[in-house]
């Protein structure tokens, strides 16, 4: 098969996706790193990609559903599979809790965590 000669492609997907700006991701939609950039970088005379800095976003940005007191014992993830159906889910009560450290959310018995909306979706769009 011969080269796009606008985008220098092989594969007529890639060419259709390029030509159209769509943003491809390694990530599944539920994945917190779901449209996070990969950059790459030379190093040692080889190219290295990596996954670009996700930061936490601001708490005052979701929609607050209800709250969660911790338990002793009780796990972030089995919270996450309890309220989101996925224990995979974890990361989003660590963002709306503002938590860089999963493990923190329940350290402390007695912590009130809060469940919300995905970001962006707030109860009107329900």
């Amino acid at each position: 098969m011969n080269d796009d000669p606008q985008t220098g492609l092989t594969d007529p997907v890639e060419a259709m996706l390029a030509q159209a700006s769509l943003k491809r991701t390694l990530f599944e939609p539920a994945s917190r790193y779901y449209g996070i950039d990969i950059a790459t970088r030379e190093e040692g005379g080889m190219v290295v990609a990596y996954i670009r800095r996700r930061f936490l976003p601001r708490t005052d940005r979701f929609q607050l559903v209800q709250e969660h007191v911790v338990t002793e014992g009780e796990r972030l993830d089995n919270i996450a599979a309890r309220y989101f159906g996925d224990p995979t889910l974890f990361w989003r009560l660590c963002d709306a809790n503002d938590a860089m450290r999963p493990a923190a959310l329940t350290e402390v018995p007695g912590r009130r965590l809060s469940i919300t909306l995905p970001l962006g979706v707030n109860g009107t769009a329900l």
